[in-house]
């Protein structure tokens, strides 16, 4: 990887392009990018996401190699030109380092460049005029059984887990050791490095640098939702029984390491669901939902969901008249609808053992749990059971369009008969 020093990049530049430095001359009409071609840029980005980490330097030509800059007012232009490419014309979108350098040119006068850091991605990219990959200097289309290979590489069905591969760009210190210490125990090796390796919580990537895996930053980093933008639970109570903007009570989007999100879920449905009371003739309370349900449906859908789908949160709704939880991804392995509460599969080895490891920080009545998740199976049997016990409907799961799924817990009904 091309490192920050500008005495680098000038020598990398003098040479030429290769596998990880992509130079580009860069031309304006008015308040217009001319050159290069914008699918030409997004199919470069793309490719080069796909094959390696490297560096695509804006302001330099790429057959002279002259460094010829960018003028300075047109800096933030060609930024938002860049970025929108990104977002828009590569799919799934693009995340990358954009930032503009200072560098001397040929005659010692000292211009701006655009410099966009591109790692090498979790995910296969597909820009305007198909999927591409880098082979040396220049981008090529990736016939179909390099592509094939490809997916399968960078999914959940490669020999290494999903939750065990690493995440680009990250380093050891995404991850925080008030956070990673917690699992260590007397058995544990005392170096840092070892341990978080042992635990899978790091592994090397290409080119040997440690790296965070996608296990550890949801375990180990206060923010895994810097690097995987969709790892959150989007939280949502509506008033009455429907969808709608202007039938919001109360929203939030919880991050934070996957206990956490756990944790604060549980107060979300807590803090917004209702509590019957009557005399009877001591005061009975019926909440509207079995806080243990809630708790074990949460923990499923953190632990269970394909974080590899880019661009699908969690998502829990909560209505007056039930709860929707949608967790993204199919149902793991043979697992059919009807016999999740019979079969227990993991998608996510890694994190599951992890969560496993992480003590109880739910108050959830009638739970005998010491640990988050207990990996015997036990989650969705306690869903059905006190949810059907609780509102006198079985909870019902779906699944959507072979890709998210659906669980709706019913809400017990108010003994005053109001809803």
């Amino acid at each position: 990887m091309i490192t920050d020093r500008a005495e680098e990049l000038l020598s990398r530049i003098a040479l030429g392009e290769d596998s990880v430095l992509e130079l580009k001359k860069v031309e304006f009409s008015g308040n217009r990018v001319s050159g290069p071609h914008r699918d030409g840029m997004a199919d470069e980005l793309a490719a080069m996401a796909n094959t390696v980490s490297g560096v695509v330097v804006l302001g330099v030509d790429d057959r002279t190699r002259e460094i010829e800059g960018i003028p300075l007012e047109k800096l933030d232009l060609l930024e938002d030109w860049i970025r929108s490419i990104c977002n828009d014309s590569i799919d799934p979108p693009l995340d990358c380092v954009i930032r503009k350098v200072a560098i001397a040119d040929g005659k010692g006068d000292e211009v701006a460049i655009l410099r966009i850091d591109v790692p090498r991605s979790l995910f296969v990219h597909k820009s305007p005029n198909g999927y591409f990959r880098r082979i040396g200097s220049s981008k090529r289309e990736m016939r179909p059984d390099v592509l094939a290979r490809l997916f399968q590489q960078r999914s959940q069905a490669r020999l290494i887990r999903f939750d065990e591969q690493v995440v680009p760009g990250t380093s050891l210190s995404d991850l925080e050791p008030d956070l990673w210490n917690r699992f260590r125990t007397a058995l544990s090796p005392k170096e840092d490095r070892s341990f978080l390796e042992k635990m899978k919580m790091i592994s090397e990537d290409e080119d040997g640098a440690p790296r965070a895996t996608v296990g550890g930053l949801l375990m180990a980093s206060k923010s895994p939702h810097i690097y995987m933008s969709s790892a959150f639970i989007q939280a949502v109570c509506y008033r009455g029984t429907s969808r709608g903007e202007a039938r919001q009570l109360d929203a939030k989007d919880i991050t934070g390491p996957l206990d956490v999100q756990i944790r604060e879920g549980c107060k979300f449905v807590e803090s917004n669901m209702k509590v019957f009371a009557i005399k009877a003739p001591n005061r009975i309370e019926t909440p509207q939902f079995s806080m243990n349900a809630v708790f074990e449906a949460i923990v499923n859908a953190v632990a269970h969901r394909d974080y590899s789908i880019y661009g699908s949160k969690i998502r829990l709704h909560v209505f007056s008249d039930r709860l929707e939880l949608f967790s993204p991804g199919s149902i793991p392995n043979t697992m059919t609808i009807e016999s999740i509460s019979e079969r227990q599969s993991a998608r996510n080895e890694l994190i599951s053992s992890l969560l496993a490891r992480c003590p109880m920080n739910v108050d959830a009545p009638n739970s005998q749990r010491s640990f988050i998740m207990d990996k015997r199976g036990e989650g969705v049997p306690i869903i059905i059971t006190e949810s059907e016990a609780l509102s006198g409907r079985r909870p019902e799961f779906a699944l959507i369009d072979d890709s998210e799924l659906k669980l709706t817990i019913f809400a017990a009904p108010s003994p005053h008969g109001d809803s």
